[in-house]
């Protein structure tokens, strides 16, 4: 899971243009809080698995999806254990909903959006 440098991890993030919106007004600094009936936010592992999250529910589900990419510090991630919910590809970690601010908080530099897709 860490990076070649180990203190930090890269990981990615499926979003809607909703929760991406609300990524930009952060300064692309933070992920926002999540809504009632979410208790978890689940960043992913491996950049294959994000895009087809982004393209095959998020456009289904909102016309559009991107993929999101940052690094967090790995002594923080650490305490999530890697869960693999299908393939050897989709691997994600479990932050609860409340972690999501200590999450933010170990950031390192800023979430960018290295996809996009759109509903044809």
């Amino acid at each position: 899971m860490p990076d070649s440098d180990s203190d930090t991890t890269t990981l990615f993030r499926p979003v809607c243009p909703e929760e991406l919106a609300l990524i930009a007004q952060s300064g692309y600094q933070a992920f926002p809080p999540r809504l009632p009936g979410q208790p978890i936010f689940y960043p992913v592992l491996d950049e294959q698995y994000a895009r087809q999250i982004a393209r095959e529910w998020n456009v289904r589900d909102t016309g559009a999806g991107f993929v999101t990419r940052f690094r967090a510090r790995s002594a923080f991630l650490a305490r999530y254990p890697v869960q693999i919910v299908g393939a050897t590809i989709h691997r994600e970690l479990w932050i609860p909903a409340e972690d999501l601010p200590d999450l933010n908080r170990h950031i390192i530099g800023r979430i960018e959006v290295i996809a996009e897709f759109h509903r044809a």
